[in-house]
């Protein structure tokens, strides 16, 4: 016997809402008896998540937070991921793009805020699309895999970063910590009042989203995008320049991250630590793909993944639960809801 996988043709959007759903009501009977194992009524639990995230004032304002970066780094991966490129690199392209602000932050404080904000975000654009330049001129000109070169990039800019903070950006007055001085206010972006939201980065991803709509529906180049993420060698015979595709996408992805990194540097932490990103540039990887790499619904899983971050963050703090318990329960609805949209554009079969 073997195994067959075959494109589905038929009835794909209709199946994508079935099997969607079923894996979230998969994922949440699993969790369910993982609470019940662990003495948590699960009820409560779900309740906790939503109450935590979406019905309390502090709550939705946290996962507005956290929806910024994801968001701003998975539009630009979704834009990536159309052309069939498969940029890895976006934690690191965070981590350049964090650098170069901070940099700027400590060292043009002379300059009025709106300046100098302006060139932070600036600066960490442009350093987030020269570190995903690298990997996109070997891919175009060498035909070097990009998912190998883009991750080793998350390596070396993290040893950057720790190279920075250990050593000549190290805080004299941080008692030893591995940080940078901190920003000073001029540098620090505006925040809604009574939260931690800064609506400048908001604002970005806002108009990020929009311009990545249009650009698909509107545009010449978005059209190209596709057809060389559709078919590599008709979009050659067709007179597309994919080498320029390629850059194009990759710089793009980049410097949204750079500006993810900017935005959680200048918004939230206000100086440089080894560990400032959890992880957004990996998470941003499943949310382009859970978002079915279409800008309105990258906002939307986005979103939802940002609230169940802070829902799994309460169930610490007021459940008592472990971080390896939260862990499996915002995981395991990743998985089943990727497990199921495969299983909505191909079909499986055992054959003899």
């Amino acid at each position: 016997m073997r195994l067959e996988i075959r494109k589905r043709v038929l009835g794909a959007s209709r199946r994508m809402l079935a099997y969607k759903a079923l894996a979230v009501a998969l994922a949440l009977l699993v969790d369910a008896l993982i609470f019940l194992a662990m003495g948590v009524d699960p009820v409560q639990a779900y309740s906790r998540i939503l109450e935590a995230a979406f019905f309390s004032t502090y709550g939705l304002a946290e996962t507005v937070v956290k929806f910024i970066p994801l968001a701003l780094i998975s539009y630009g991966l979704a834009l990536a991921f159309k052309a069939q490129i498969w940029n890895i690199g976006a934690e690191g392209q965070l981590l350049m793009g964090a650098i170069a602000a901070t940099w700027i932050g400590l060292n043009m404080k002379q300059l009025p805020p709106e300046a100098l904000i302006v060139l932070m975000y600036l600066g960490g654009f442009i350093a987030g699309m020269a570190w995903a330049f690298i990997p996109a001129m070997l891919r175009a000109n060498l035909r070097v895999n990009e998912v190998l070169t883009t991750f080793m990039m998350n390596l070396i800019a993290q040893k950057i970063l720790e190279y920075l903070v250990y050593g000549p950006w190290r805080d004299p007055h941080g008692w030893g910590f591995p940080q940078t001085p901190p920003l000073p206010e001029n540098a620090r972006l505006p925040l809604i009042v009574g939260t931690r939201i800064h609506y400048t980065t908001l604002a970005i991803a806002a108009a990020t989203c929009l311009f990545t709509l249009l650009l698909f529906s509107k545009t010449t180049i978005g059209y190209e995008i596709k057809v060389v993420g559709g078919n590599v060698k008709a979009a050659k015979y067709a007179g597309i320049n994919v080498a320029k595709i390629v850059l194009l996408v990759m710089i793009m992805s980049g410097g949204l991250a750079g500006i993810a990194g900017t935005g959680e540097i200048g918004g939230i932490h206000y100086r440089l630590r080894p560990t400032f990103s959890p992880g957004y540039g990996y998470t941003g990887i499943v949310i382009a793909w859970l978002g079915g790499l279409n800008p309105l619904g990258v906002t939307i899983a986005a979103f939802l993944y940002s609230g169940l971050l802070v829902g799994g963050d309460a169930l610490q703090v007021v459940m008592g639960l472990p971080q390896s318990t939260v862990n499996f329960f915002n995981g395991s609805i990743l998985l089943f809801i990727l497990t199921f949209e495969f299983l909505t554009k191909y079909e499986v079969r055992l054959k003899r």
